[in-house]
């Protein structure tokens, strides 16, 4: 068995505030290349996290290669328990939805958000249940993943855990790649 985890960029940090924007696009096609690749090289388990933004578009993202894909497992792990219940109701709604599709989804504490040693928990679980990360980050636009992203670095100086990275000047260069393929399938359609 070989596990990937998948994290990122939460929405609000990439001026992402609604479903419709364009860049969620970009961002999830950069990711199925990165998953497919992934799966031909033998991970099986896709395990992300619940936050709004790379997380969430990484499990839609594996749901949908499931399809192609379907001896594939996908999992979401919650920090604690009452995840997300200060978030909007449409917000709510989209991880209710994204729990009951996952193959599997658990909380690594029992316990409502007291402290950040629950978030410290989870790394620490999540670096110790899976083979190799994969985040959406640059190290030049610091965000929240930073601290996933140094806590996977730290544990990979002591351990074989690859880790991956698509970063802005990858972004742009899918972005590219979405738009000629776009052109493509509306000059093929004419």
């Amino acid at each position: 068995m070989s596990r990937l985890w998948i994290s990122g960029y939460r929405s609000y940090e990439l001026g992402v505030f609604n479903d419709k924007d364009p860049k969620i696009e970009i961002i999830k096609f950069a990711l199925q290349d990165e998953i497919i690749q992934k799966i031909d090289n033998g991970i099986d388990w896709i395990i992300s996290g619940p936050q709004l933004g790379v997380e969430q578009w990484g499990l839609e993202t594996a749901l949908e290669i499931k399809k192609d894909y379907p001896d594939i497992k996908i999992a979401m792990m919650l920090p604690f328990a009452d995840f997300g219940n200060q978030w909007n109701e449409a917000n709510k709604l989209k991880l209710a939805d994204l729990t009951t599709q996952v193959d599997f989804s658990d909380q690594i504490s029992d316990q409502p958000y007291t402290n950040p040693s629950q978030l410290k928990n989870f790394q620490s679980f999540m670096l110790s249940h899976t083979d190799e990360a994969l985040f959406v980050y640059d190290e030049e636009h610091e965000g929240k993943s930073k601290y996933d992203y140094l806590a996977a670095q730290q544990f990979a100086n002591q351990h074989p855990y690859p880790i991956s990275m698509i970063d802005f000047d990858q972004l742009q260069e899918k972005a590219n790649d979405f738009s000629e393929n776009k052109r493509l399938e509306n000059y093929e359609d004419e």
